[in-house]
């Protein structure tokens, strides 16, 4: 959440951030935090008066005790008597004001970096990067270069550009998936529910090829591997922002409390709940597998067919925590590795960064990886790269000890998909069709143990 001291010291940037991400009311919520906390902030002036004069009191009532005066030492002793029920009620709203406090916190969200473009919906957001090319840039298919236009802008240029597969109608993943036995739609809809599917023979080890080349991909780039819970509590969810803004987008094990985790950042980042860090510690680098779970409430149409939105899928997460003076630079690294995990897959791709109006309630920055589907004409998101600079470390009580202080200051989290593999595995049949069966990427045999699924 939003720190105290960056609200009262920069407001008008504060209220400013907030309209950036369309936030309602956002002026007014800032004005009701700063009262609030002016009130806790009078009431915490007066006790620590009232404590003064007790304790002033106090040491005078053994003097007049001594010097005989005893009426005045019981008049004394009423009147610490009285500062202290004064104390207690003046506590007592302090409590409730810094409780409130907190509470209209976690309704706001984090503000947008300065470079965060301005922007609504989806159609906003702003295409930085692409494997693509065009001939109005006079560059041959396949070569990267950088961009600067919204996601509109882009599909109009780059119609021509767009990749093509053998045959002339090619076959959605589904269909790919039940023709060449790898996924059981229908199977899984028996024994769960719709969005559960069940991996077969080679659809399974597609499945576990993928999670090994990108744990070792993410290995050799120097994240230590956690294999952490998928099941979390309420402190955990509310320490990562899942709680209370994506409550209803959990499932939620009432008996015991609990929550199955949308991503591995949950339980990961809130290793460094309530942990302070030496800064020649950090930047600390994480990776892990995780089943995740999302609910996705109100998702219906060609968008969740087939794989394109589940209800459990896996996933492999990267987390850094690190100071605020290199986390930009992790956030480089981080996008650099999510895009060299694309080109190892040989998956045409595109890189956005979000508007202010498409990004999550707790990222500072956002950065979205699509990959394109030939054969259902449309741009796949799978994997999303996040700096939520100290937005989830105030939550979390994530600090570090700087080298040349001795006074605690708040980390900056990081986390993205790195990658998320339904979608992966969507585009890698898709795109790899032939009229013989499905090509395996090079960089994947070795994980496979076999180079085409026919």
């Amino acid at each position: 959440m939003l720190t105290l001291k960056l609200i009262n010291e920069e407001t008008a940037k504060v209220i400013q951030g907030l309209e950036k991400k369309h936030f309602q009311g956002a002026a007014e919520a800032i004005a009701a935090v700063q009262a609030t906390d002016k009130r806790r902030r009078e009431a915490q002036a007066q006790l620590d008066q009232l404590l003064s004069e007790s304790k002033k009191k106090a040491s005078e009532i053994g003097a007049l005790m001594k010097q005989g005066k005893r009426e005045e030492a019981e008049q004394a002793k009423s009147t610490v008597a009285a500062i202290k029920e004064q104390a207690k009620a003046l506590e007592t709203e302090m409590d409730e004001a810094q409780k409130q406090v907190n509470e209209m916190l976690c309704q706001i969200p984090n503000i947008p970096y300065d470079e965060v473009p301005e922007g609504r919906t989806a159609e906003d957001n702003i295409v930085v990067k692409t494997s693509l090319s065009t001939e109005e840039n006079a560059k041959d298919k396949g070569e990267e270069f950088d961009l600067n236009i919204t996601v509109a802008e882009y599909n109009e240029a780059y119609r021509d550009a767009l990749p093509s597969v053998a045959g002339e109608a090619p076959l959605p993943h589904w269909e790919l998936a039940h023709k060449y036995n790898l996924i059981d739609f229908d199977l899984g809809v028996k024994i769960t529910g719709a969005g559960f599917p069940v991996y077969i023979g080679k659809g399974a080890q597609l499945q576990r090829a993928l999670i090994n080349f990108f744990l070792e991909e993410a290995r050799k780039a120097g994240y230590t591997e956690i294999m952490p819970p998928t099941v979390v509590n309420t402190a955990s969810g509310y320490g990562t922002g899942q709680l209370p803004d994506k409550e209803g987008q959990m499932y939620h094990a009432e008996v015991d409390d609990f929550y199955l985790i949308p991503t591995a950042e949950v339980p990961v980042t809130n290793i460094y709940r309530d942990v302070i860090l030496d800064e020649r510690d950090l930047p600390i680098r994480n990776c892990a597998y995780t089943q995740c779970f999302r609910r996705e409430a109100g998702s219906y149409g060609k968008d969740v067919r087939g794989l394109n939105r589940l209800h459990e899928f896996s996933k492999v997460e990267i987390v850094r925590i690190d100071t605020p003076e290199h986390s930009r630079e992790s956030h480089k690294e981080m996008l650099a590795h999510v895009e060299g995990l694309l080109k190892k897959l040989e998956l045409p791709y595109r890189i956005l960064r979000l508007c202010g109006g498409d990004q999550s309630f707790t990222s500072a920055i956002c950065y979205d990886f699509e990959v394109y589907s030939e054969a259902q004409k449309r741009w796949l998101e799978v994997s999303s790269v996040s700096n939520f600079d100290t937005y989830q470390a105030n939550r979390l009580h994530c600090r570090y000890r700087p080298e040349n202080s001795k006074k605690p200051e708040l980390c900056h989290t990081l986390n993205g998909s790195a990658l998320a593999l339904p979608r992966i595995v969507a585009a890698l049949l898709e795109n790899n069709q032939t009229e013989g069966g499905i090509r395996i990427p090079k960089a994947l045999q070795t994980f496979t143990g076999f180079d085409f699924i026919n």
